[in-house]
């Protein structure tokens, strides 16, 4: 039988049908011996092949080819990869400029995840009722730069529902990751794009101004408008795997469109003369914070580090 992986919780996978049938299933031993480096062989969106026993539960055996994913660095040291999505339309990272922060450098590693594994990427900027009016002027100035990279952003308040309506028609008949912090309020926006959907909330730790974390599992909700939404557990570093430190400015949009300037093939523009990605940095046509984030993706590159 062929079906959707719907829900991961660990050991078990809920799996549905095209025929609307959910199977709670697990990964046959056999799967276990390809030699695949990730903590979950299997994540939530993927398209597998499964066989059911007498007393109703699945067994998978194959995963169907994957059109794209998101993947990030496991915390797990035996371990490569985190898969935290498979086969989406598009992925949406909440951003919150406070309750808690999501920093510039957060935000540039998702998005290069996003663009060198060929997920469509957007932002949310949520919570947008609580900030101060500094608060405010530093979100907008974000979304000019975002913008003008090319990415879509959302200003959203589940609050009073401002861009609400917008981001609920951007989801319809689409699979959509919505990822971010703890805290950020990924599952009460679900809440408000869908009221049914009932996903747990959380209050923010008030002394640490972190998220606490309320979804355990990645699921994937189907949407009544057609389409379906999925939901992670907050993610607190995003550290980069399977990227060589070549191919790290080809997933910044701005950069590899200046780099074909540069007088080296080659160059890695940190110092290098004849460098046409310094010289915009230099001129304020890169962003210092997006340049900023390249050199820190090299720099964990180079040394192994994980964030």
């Amino acid at each position: 039988m062929n079906g959707l992986v719907i829900k991961n919780t660990g050991s078990w996978y809920l799996v549905r049908t095209d025929e609307q049938k959910n199977f709670e299933c697990k990964i046959k031993g056999s799967f276990r011996l390809k030699g695949i480096r990730t903590t979950n062989p299997i994540a939530v969106g993927d398209r597998v092949v499964f066989d059911v026993d007498t007393e109703g539960f699945g067994l998978i055996s194959e995963i169907q080819e994957r059109k794209n994913y998101i993947v990030r660095k496991s915390s797990n040291l035996s371990k490569q990869a985190h898969i935290i999505a498979a086969n989406l339309d598009q992925t949406y990272l909440v951003v919150t400029i406070n309750y808690p922060e999501t920093t510039t450098v957060f935000i540039d590693r998702f998005l290069a995840t996003a663009e060198a594994y060929r997920v469509p990427a957007k932002l949310i900027f949520n919570k947008i009722d609580l900030y101060s009016a500094e608060e405010l002027e530093y979100l907008d100035s974000l979304i000019s730069l975002y913008s003008s990279i090319g990415y879509e952003c959302l200003k959203v308040s589940s609050f009073t529902g401002e861009g609400i309506e917008e981001l609920r028609e951007s989801l319809k008949d689409k699979i959509t990751l919505f990822s971010g912090h703890s805290g950020v309020g990924k599952s009460t926006l679900i809440n408000s794009v869908e009221e049914n959907l009932l996903a747990k909330t959380s209050e923010i730790s008030e002394y640490h101004n972190k998220g606490m974390h309320t979804t355990t599992f990645s699921e994937m909700y189907e949407l009544s408008k057609g389409g379906f939404l999925i939901d992670t557990p907050g993610i607190k570093g995003f550290g980069m795997v399977y990227m060589e430190e070549k191919e790290v400015s080809h997933y910044f949009p701005e950069i590899f469109a200046v780099s074909k300037d540069c007088r080296f093939g080659n160059c890695t523009h940190v110092q290098e003369p004849g460098c046409a990605v310094l010289e915009a940095v230099s001129n304020h046509w890169i962003s210092q914070s997006r340049y900023l984030s390249y050199l820190n993706i090299l720099e964990d590159l180079k040394g192994g580090k994980y964030r």
